[in-house]
């Protein structure tokens, strides 16, 4: 459908229409044609899911531009993205539109200089674009002065939605949405963006909550890119003593990606920032010793902002070879130009991530290119959870969900009572006090936080108990001692913070630093620096583990992710391929053989119907259900003092045998699942959020529980598991 046959370009203002032209487009995508006459209506949230490059933002904004620059008074559209990056190449690329038609454009974040966010304030129309941060600050500094600034308001575009859901700062998104809506009087169409959202009904109640049924949906329905695939396996060994040694396979991974991405653009993608550091320097020497310029750069978050932005600037330049070795930073929707193929170091943690990754690589008409290196131990001494090559298995899994077009639905259940603090501390500084009743009414009742009133009333009470509020004699909630210099210093605006990093020690040793995102206890097991740690005992105010060696094989990563982080669609996708003969087409030879080792081990001990098996350091517990559950099983078996931790499928117990476990297993089934808040007692490092100290114990708990803990679904798999026996 050309543009001149399109009705809806024909609904579009004409200059907006010749903005198109100019552009040289045969034609407008599905979704934009889709998305424009509802968001040209102005009376409707929308959702447009389309693929990375199928034209979302102008879905978006051509219907929104045509509004503004049509309407006989100004109007505006706020635009907030999850990255300053991102608002960056908005920028220029809404420029270019909303400048044809005389409409500003401003940038707002905590990079940006003051000259455009004073323009802002003057003028208020156009498209402001921010971050949930700078939101917040303008909400604490200005709130007197909310209602003037965004008097124009007609739109607010939520890009990158699915990075916003279920997570601390997405409630916070939320929540600044309500509250922004209640000092105006009035609702103002939301539109969310996103190319991964596994559940777009869920993603509906996040972006309208309460009502989800009036949200319209727009879904691409482009099919999908033509898609190349190979899985290449390793055996690895490990080479030096304890921390000192490395992987051997690194050098061997090195020398594959360097032949196959040497002159060309790519992004390969490490699940942490030592992964990304240690790889881009192992590839550097290759090109060291052939005498040519290196084409890898690291890419992450603790990299000053500059560096970050040399390398998507070398990134863009398309007469330059480069390839970025990165975490997430580049999974999202930065512009870097047209990317030849994606890389995974290590097994996705999720679906959605490795189809957000993927969507980096395949434009212009070009194949979408994925290349994952797995390695798996080539020890013979490793453990059996080793040898049944898990990590290869769940590579494998998830690339075949996603060829389902399957993703993960967004996280749901948490209480997020962390934002939820910080959002009382904000609307008392926005507004210079409140009532408890109106607070309420204004978070929770109306708002997006789920915390009934006598909980609210005991985090006020407590909060007041710790110097963060007082009431005047009228009943007025003000800032107490506690919060004043918290709330005027610029790190309150986000309600996130960097992954919390314990001190390691073995005695007067440091290990190194670790940060820690699975729940811990005294005997838990924990993997650093590859070798094998109980945990001694755990001082969450001190930031510190101290830990002995344990003796046997390998314990299960304790580095990156978040606790449940793998679906259970995920785990029961893995636990098929080890009940199947075919191998998928594209594993290399190495992984084929691999693959085939752990097929081989889980049919010899028949683990498609014995789930508790004897391993020299004690019982696996097999039970295919999420990490979730797997770690509610964890959780409840070092309440009870036993050394226990997640391998993700499963969880190994040590020093106990399998009828011992099985005997307990049954008494906790016959006696039903403990309470969540209950069982989270025994995790010593609870406070996982930013203000998660400063939460009320059975509150954090609670908390907790809910946002990690899975206790229902665990006890189900368990009575799965024995049934086997």
């Amino acid at each position: 459908m050309t543009p001149a046959t399109s009705s809806a370009f024909a609904r579009l203002d004409e200059r907006v229409q010749r903005w198109i032209w100019e552009q040289g487009w045969n034609e407008l995508r599905d979704a934009q044609e889709q998305a424009i006459p509802p968001i040209l209506a102005g009376d409707q949230d929308v959702i447009i899911a389309a693929a990375t490059a199928a034209g979302k933002t102008e879905a978006a904004f051509l219907p929104i531009a045509s509004a503004l620059c049509a309407a006989e008074t100004p109007g505006l559209a706020l635009y907030l993205s999850p990255l300053k990056a991102l608002i960056n190449d908005q920028f220029l690329r809404l420029g270019d539109l909303f400048g044809s038609l005389d409409l500003p454009v401003y940038p707002w974040h905590g990079d940006v200089h003051t000259g455009p966010k004073r323009n802002f304030e003057k003028h208020s129309h156009g498209a402001l674009l921010i971050t949930p941060e700078s939101l917040e600050s303008l909400f604490v500094r200005k709130g007197f002065y909310l209602a003037h600034m965004f008097r124009h308001l007609r739109y607010i575009v939520v890009d990158e939605l699915h990075s916003f859901i279920g997570r601390e700062r997405g409630m916070q998104v939320s929540s600044l949405l309500h509250r922004l809506e209640d000092c105006l009087g009035r609702r103002v169409p939301r539109i969310g963006l996103s190319a991964t959202l596994g559940d777009l009904q869920l993603a509906a109640e996040y972006l309208r909550p309460g009502q989800a049924q009036r949200v319209r949906i727009v879904e691409s329905k482009l099919g999908p890119l033509e898609l190349r695939i190979l899985v290449k396996g390793y055996r690895d060994g490990w080479d030096g003593d304890g921390e000192e040694g490395e992987f051997l396979s690194i050098d061997r991974v090195a020398a594959n990606v360097f032949a196959a991405m040497r002159g060309t653009k790519n992004l390969v993608f490490a699940n942490s920032r030592t992964m990304v550091e240690q790889f881009t320097d192992r590839v550097a020497r290759i090109y060291e010793r052939h005498q040519l310029p290196n084409e890898f750069h690291a890419h992450h978050g603790s990299l000053a902002k500059e560096l970050r932005e040399d390398v998507e600037s070398i990134l863009k330049d398309p007469e330059r070879p480069a390839t970025a070795v990165c975490t997430s930073t580049l999974e999202m929707g930065i512009d870097i130009g047209t990317v030849r193929s994606v890389a995974q170091l290590s097994p996705p943690f999720s679906v959605a991530s490795l189809r957000q990754r993927l969507g980096r690589s395949g434009r212009r008409g070009e194949p979408a290119i994925l290349r994952a290196f797995v390695t798996e131990t080539g020890a013979p001494s490793a453990s059996l959870q080793d040898r049944l090559r898990l990590d290869l298995t769940q590579t494998i899994a998830c690339i075949e969900l996603l060829l389902q077009r399957w993703c993960e639905p967004p996280l749901s259940g948490a209480m997020h009572l962390s934002t939820l603090m910080h959002q009382l501390l904000s609307v008392i500084a926005q507004r210079g006090g409140i009532s408890a009743k109106e607070a309420y009414t204004l978070l929770c009742k109306a708002g997006p936080f789920s915390l009934d009133v006598p909980r609210f009333t005991e985090l006020l009470r407590d909060l007041a108990a710790r110097g963060f509020l007082v009431q005047s004699e009228d009943g007025t909630l003000l800032h107490g001692p506690s919060a004043e210099p918290m709330v005027n210093h610029y790190s309150f605006y986000p309600t996130f913070v960097s992954q919390e990093e314990y001190r390691l020690l073995h005695g007067a040793r440091m290990l190194g630093k670790l940060s820690v995102n699975q729940p811990v206890a005294e005997k838990a097991l924990i993997l650093f620096g590859g070798r094998r740690w109980r945990v001694t005992r755990v001082d969450p105010e001190a930031r510190v583990i101290e830990v002995a060696p344990a003796k046997g094989g390998r314990a299960p990563s304790f580095m990156g992710g978040s606790p449940g982080n793998v679906h259970p669609k995920v785990h029961q996708e893995m636990l098929a391929w080890y009940l199947r003969d075919a191998c998928p087409a594209y594993l290399d030879a190495e992984a084929k053989s691999l693959l085939e080792e752990g097929r081989a081990l889980f049919q010899r001990h028949d683990l498609a119907n014995a789930r508790i098996i004897a391993v020299p350091e004690g019982t696996l517990l097999f039970l295919w259900a999420g990490d979730r559950v797997s770690n509610t099983i964890a959780v409840q078996c070092q309440s009870l003092g036993h050394s226990a931790a997640s391998f993700g499928v499963g969880v190994m117990i040590e020093g106990i045998e399998p009828d011992r476990l099985y005997a307990e297993a049954r008494e906790w089934l016959e006696i039903g699942p403990p309470a969540g808040p209950v069982l989270a007692q025994a995790v010593a490092n609870k406070a996982v959020e930013k203000y998660d100290q400063y939460l009320p114990a059975t509150l954090l708990a609670e908390g907790y529980a809910a946002a990690y803990l899975a206790p229902e679904e665990a006890w189900t798999a368990l009575a799965e598991a024995l049934g086997g026996r």
